[in-house]
């Protein structure tokens, strides 16, 4: 009997790259269905006339992340099928999505961006490029532009993404050191594989943790040195933990907000506004929902004055505290300088 394999998993980078690109290729937009049935990382599980409810959570899940990466996606609603959300159309209208009139570059700086581009063209990406353009030419739609140049800033994978994916095919235990917030040194733990799951544009590892023979998740930016695949196997009966982490996460939150003030007109208000569930209050102020109260806090500190954190008090304090920490890195810095001016003018 022969073994029947699905088709290899494509990485979520290629498979937003590739969403991204069909998007700005057109002026009309695609549906759901031409999106889910044409495009790379969507079309190898879309079940014709099937069950594609999984992909659909997929689909919206991804909107939300390249919505978050600063990517203008739109929705257009047919003016003659009010309410009908499988004939909504997305799409990026590209005059949103280029450069400032008032951003110029160098002769210098423009050679670079020719030799990246150059670099980019001949990536490993190019070859899936090709594909979703031929693709989306086989449904009647023409590219407008030569899209390869536009290059979405996508985040890479965490270095543990790949042992922990082959542990995952092996069905064997695995070892990392894990740090979490507050301790001062990470801890080993002994975890046997469940899922890989990707919420809010970050990695987590699902698994049973040996050492408490309960269920975990693990966020793979926290995992400290290298992972560590054994011999040892294990059973893994257990069906749809991919989508019962999911859930746990977006139960979490949902759960968790914050209110924040970003100053009007700010890069802090631009992407802020652009987040997932984000609210516009009454008052200006923005209210955000967050899965881990760190996380939210250093990316809060990376927009520095541009954003003051109303509540609650345990994230300012997060964020004060980061800020203070960045503070301290570079003042001997400045006081090295500080003294070398007084000396040169003594």
């Amino acid at each position: 009997m022969t073994e029947t394999r699905g088709p290899a998993p494509v990485p979520v980078e290629e498979r937003l790259f590739s969403l991204v690109l069909a998007l700005l290729a057109t002026e009309a937009g695609l549906t759901k269905n031409e999106i889910l049935s044409t495009v790379q990382g969507y079309r190898q599980r879309y079940v014709f006339a099937g069950d594609n409810a999984s992909l659909e959570r997929q689909f919206e899940r991804d909107k939300d992340d390249i919505r978050e990466l600063g990517v203008p996606l739109e929705t257009i609603e047919p003016l003659d099928e009010s309410g009908n959300n499988q004939h909504l159309r997305y799409l990026i209208p590209k005059g949103a999505y280029d450069l400032p009139a008032d951003i110029s570059f160098s002769p210098e700086e423009i050679a670079l961006l020719n030799l990246a581009a150059m670099a980019w063209r001949e990536g490993s990406l190019s070859r899936e490029s090709r594909h979703a353009l031929l693709k989306l030419r086989s449904l009647g739609v023409e590219s407008i532009e030569p899209v390869l140049g536009y290059a979405p800033r996508i985040r890479t994978r965490e270095a543990a993404f790949d042992p922990l994916t082959d542990a995952l095919g092996r069905r064997v235990l695995v070892r990392f050191a894990y740090l979490k917030p507050g301790d001062l040194s990470p801890r080993e733990r002994t975890v046997a594989p469940l899922a890989l799951v990707q919420h809010e544009g970050r990695w987590h590892i699902t698994g049973i943790d040996q050492q408490v023979g309960e269920p975990r998740t693990f966020l793979l930016s926290r995992i400290v040195g290298p992972v560590t695949r054994t011999r040892i196997p294990f059973e893994n009966d257990a069906r749809g933990t991919a989508e019962t982490a999911l859930r746990q996460l977006d139960e979490i939150w949902a759960a968790n907000t914050a209110v924040v003030r970003a100053r009007p007109n700010s890069d802090a208000q631009t992407r802020l506004v652009n987040r997932r569930g984000s609210i516009r209050r009454p008052d200006g102020d923005l209210t955000l929902h967050y899965t881990d109260l760190h996380l939210l806090a250093d990316d809060l500190s990376g927009f520095g004055p541009e954003v003051f954190v109303v509540s609650p008090p345990e994230l300012r304090a997060a964020v004060r505290r980061r800020l203070e920490l960045t503070v301290a890195t570079h003042q001997p810095a400045r006081q090295t300088a500080e003294e070398a001016g007084r000396a040169e003018t003594a």
